[in-house]
């Protein structure tokens, strides 16, 4: 099997506010032509370093892809030090100049002397048009190792990859192929890899990583066969007896987010629904409103975050909150019946909880968060202990609502048949 490696090039990309986006698409690309692979590295505007870089990856891999570092400005040397890596001269091509000249004039606007820069092209190199920008792209044979150098920006290299470098490459991946799945498991990373490796270590060419995320666990399932039919059957069998094993802990078989199974479920049985958040502040609403086609079943959400709202908003009684405290059972539940009789939804949820860093007691402790449900099987609530700090906990709070009512509609679904 033939492996890879890609190179983003940019000092931005080593900055807090910018993430290396294009290295996620090209992967993607390459594993679903068997190509796989092995290391990713940001190099910034650093010639010495790229040049290094470069260099050790073509030793490596068989595939070496860089983005970025393609522009007119001085900062741009991704040409110069590919090209030293690489032992070869960069070749100046006045067709290349025109038709960027051309383009300009185009634009209405004359083409700046420092646009000629990008008119170099490392020596024996196939150029890449660039439909969308002003930067070709470069294909290279090194030594039986092939190195594609493209553009930054995903509009203008994945068009460029798809139409000129994927058919090349497809050549080159042998005849392996990889279908993937991705299972997403209420539950602790250890607690499913317990139950899992036992299935999956039993399986040949495949690949399976458990990777914990936030409030989940996700298990990656990549086979690897000689034909797209054996590998997503391979994949497909996995993914089956590890759903039979995991039970319904499993909410998600296609990588598909809780929010999204949820919606889905409920365009399935033509019902609604309502909620009230206090400590998760409208992010069970957020997540819910994200996927595409949600009006079709949600119709109202509401932040009471005091108590007064509560009261006035959601018609909780005062008695229960001066008895109760509004982070309790029975809060969650008349939250979640005025919710409901506010709107006359199917379903309704409600989140009240202690998300910390302070307001904690030793009673209920930061994370302590009770959810409330109401619907046509009746009220009930139920209370969790979240650990994290204020964002995980208000984060884990609205996947375990989110699950609560996934369970309760797979359960009414499972009666009524």
């Amino acid at each position: 099997m033939a492996v890879a490696e890609i190179i983003a090039i940019g000092s931005e990309l080593l900055t807090p506010e910018r993430t290396d986006t294009n290295s996620l698409w090209l992967t993607g690309q390459l594993n679903a032509i068997g190509i796989e692979v092995r290391m990713k590295t940001i190099v910034g505007d650093d010639g010495e370093r790229l040049q290094e870089a470069v260099s050790d990856a073509l030793r490596r891999s068989d595939v070496v892809i860089t983005t970025g570092g393609l522009g007119p400005t001085a900062d741009d040397i991704t040409r110069e030090f590919t090209a030293k890596a690489v032992g070869r001269e960069l070749v100046y091509h006045t067709e290349i100049e025109e038709h960027l000249r051309e383009r300009f004039r185009g634009w209405g606007r004359q083409m700046p002397e420092i646009n000629k820069r990008q008119a170099y092209v490392i020596d024996g190199a196939d150029v890449l048009p660039n439909p969308n920008g002003s930067a070709v792209g470069m294909l290279a044979a090194i030594e039986g190792k092939m190195l594609i150098v493209l553009p930054g920006p995903p509009r203008e290299n994945q068009p460029m990859f798809a139409e000129h470098v994927l058919p090349r490459l497809k050549n080159i991946a042998g005849e392996f192929h990889v279908r993937r799945r991705v299972l997403r498991v209420i539950g602790g990373e250890s607690a499913v890899d317990e139950i899992a490796a036992p299935i999956y270590t039993r399986y040949e060419n495949v690949e399976t990583s458990i990777l914990f995320n936030k409030s989940e666990v996700e298990i990656h399932v990549a086979a690897k066969a000689g034909s797209e039919t054996e590998a997503q059957a391979t994949a497909d069998k996995l993914s089956d007896e590890l759903t039979s094993a995991l039970g319904d802990n499993v909410f998600s078989t296609n990588g598909e987010t809780m929010e999204e199974v949820v919606g889905e479920l409920l365009k399935q049985r033509n019902e609604t629904l309502a909620i009230a958040e206090s400590c998760t502040g409208g992010l069970i609403g957020s997540r819910i409103t994200n996927v595409a086609g949600s009006s079709d079943y949600f119709l109202e959400g509401c932040v009471t975050y005091s108590n007064e709202a509560k009261i006035h908003t959601l018609n909780v009684a005062r008695e229960i909150i001066d008895e109760h405290g509004a982070v309790s059972a029975e809060c969650a539940e008349a939250m979640a019946t005025g919710m409901r009789e506010r709107v006359g939804s199917t379903h309704a949820l409600s989140v009240t909880g202690i998300a910390g860093p302070g307001g904690g007691s030793d009673e209920k402790p930061v994370g302590t968060v009770f959810i409330g449900y109401a619907g046509p099987a009746g009220v009930r609530s139920t209370r969790i202990n979240l650990p994290g700090d204020r964002y995980l906990i208000r984060w884990r709070a609205s996947q375990a609502a989110l699950d609560l009512l996934r369970r309760q509609l797979r359960r009414d679904t499972h009666q009524s048949r």
